[in-house]
């Protein structure tokens, strides 16, 4: 786990007030909307670096923007909405055990995975009036 510098530490308080995922650039606004003079590079930095010590989640938009969000700390999956972002965490026994079956099958050990599943939630989906 690496030290907590200010920085890192203003950047957890902004994530604990935050649902869902959010970009560097808006977690910078935040930062900044409050008086902190944090650099928005630094930010980059941070949120890559809690993101590999396993305390932010991160995916990647179709754009290839990397978004980043709270950990719950266990493995998990995610779905996302792709017109309002929301997520929801959830667990993969099937993906965990197609995984462990494809790398024993190829000789792989000690692996892991990501999975995003992308669609539209029930709250975005636009359901077409009858005539």
């Amino acid at each position: 786990m690496a030290r907590t510098t200010r920085q890192r530490a203003a950047v957890r308080a902004v994530f604990a007030g935050l649902e869902g995922f959010h970009s560097a650039q808006e977690v910078h606004g935040l930062l900044r909307s409050t008086g902190d003079q944090v650099g928005l590079s630094t930010v980059y930095r941070t949120v890559q670096a809690m993101a590999d010590d396993g305390e932010l989640d991160s995916i990647r938009t179709d754009s290839g923007e990397a978004l980043y969000r709270r950990c719950s700390r266990q493995h998990h999956h995610h779905l996302v909405c792709r017109a309002c972002g929301r997520t929801v965490e959830v667990e993969g026994p099937t993906v965990e055990r197609w995984a462990d079956s494809i790398a024993d099958e190829h000789g792989f050990a000690d692996v892991s995975h990501t999975l995003e599943i992308f669609g539209t939630c029930a709250d975005c989906r636009v359901v077409p009036a009858e005539s």
